[in-house]
């Protein structure tokens, strides 16, 4: 019988991304939106206003000479990007973190986010440490550009990818994380790892997504991490054949009307959908898809309100067609009556 393990299934799916990315070229899709810069490659986009500007906290894509099986994303130090207004001017304000500052990375400096709190900028951040799994860290400093100054140790507890910071209505802090497949969140039960841990089967139950409480200090939690609970219309958990639904990676959350929308990319289907709860802590009621399938691997997005209007951050590989050399975007993002969300096709 063919054995297979999360690589091999990785791989077969980004080389079907390649080929669909290709196809899109070949068909000359138009993009709704271009990259907001186009001197380096950017990706996983998230955005936040502090102090009435925007600043874009995102991963910094370099090529590497590395198998496409997740190690391709090699990523080394982050650039925070900056605009005044949507439209406007934008600016790379360079290097805010490097990873041979991190003292206990190893390689692989993925998807952050960042938060404001007291004076205080707070960027968070996850990195294979030196055993090779992935773990989240926190790092400091006194301007939103940085420089940062990353703590010493990773944030005890934590694990996987994907770090997205939120606000509570009540002034609390949360931390979402977690990625499956190359973000090895599906290696992890109960707070414990395991590298032998296979994907889960078609007929399993689906991983879930982490979610942390965080102290005062924006660097610790101040509860165990939980399972961010995702249900259907119909209030039943996902299993793993539901791929065109289920989490994989890139968590987001915001308020709307009072609402906690927690949205998220569906990975090898490549959707980014949305589910709606009444608490931080779900559960999340599954509502539909934000943005269809971009052209690349999948996308990582961000929802902030800006003036007044929505907008959607995301990414897609307009520039290089190769799914680990990405561009940042934004679109406007528009709700319903209901408070759902109008889907976004990000090409005409």
């Amino acid at each position: 019988m063919l054995q297979f393990n999360y690589r091999t299934v990785f791989f077969t799916a980004l080389l079907l991304a390649s080929f669909s990315g290709s196809s899109a070229q070949q068909k000359k899709r138009t993009p709704i939106s271009q990259p907001l810069i186009t001197s380096i490659y950017t990706a996983d986009p998230a955005a936040h206003v502090f102090n009435s500007k925007i600043y874009i906290y995102n991963s910094h894509d370099i090529d590497a000479t590395t198998p496409a099986n997740g190690d391709h994303f090699v990523m080394k130090d982050f650039h925070v990007l900056s605009m005044d207004s949507i439209g406007g001017k934008v600016a790379d304000n360079g290097v805010a973190l490097d990873i041979q500052d991190i003292p206990w990375a190893g390689r692989q400096l993925w998807a952050p986010d960042a938060a404001y709190k007291n004076g205080t900028y707070y960027l968070y951040f996850p990195v294979k440490d030196k055993q090779d799994i992935f773990r989240i860290g926190v790092a400091t400093g006194k301007k939103p550009t940085g420089p940062f100054k990353a703590e010493p140790a990773p944030i005890e507890g934590s694990y996987s990818t994907d770090p997205c910071i939120f606000k509570d209505k009540d002034g609390s802090y949360y931390l979402y994380f977690g990625g499956i497949w190359g973000g090895q969140l599906h290696r992890w039960t109960n707070g414990v790892y395991d590298s032998t841990t296979p994907q889960r089967k078609p007929d399993e139950l689906a991983v879930l997504p982490k979610v942390a409480k965080l102290n005062a200090d924006m660097k610790s939690f101040a509860a165990p991490v939980k399972e961010v609970e995702l249900i259907d219309e119909k209030g039943k958990p996902f299993y793993e054949a539901s791929n065109d639904k289920r989490f994989f990676e890139g968590a987001w959350m915001h308020l709307y009307n009072g609402k906690y929308y927690f949205s998220y990319s569906t990975g090898d289907t490549h959707n980014i959908c949305y589910a709606i709860g009444d608490s931080p802590y779900g559960p999340f009621t599954y509502k539909g898809i934000i943005l269809k399938p971009v052209e690349g691997w999948t996308s990582h997005t961000s929802i902030v309100q800006i003036k007044g209007k929505w907008w959607l951050f995301y990414h897609d590989a307009q520039l290089s067609g190769k799914t680990h050399l990405r561009n940042v975007k934004v679109t406007e993002l528009k709700y319903r009556k209901d408070g759902s969300i109008i889907p976004i096709d990000a090409y005409k």
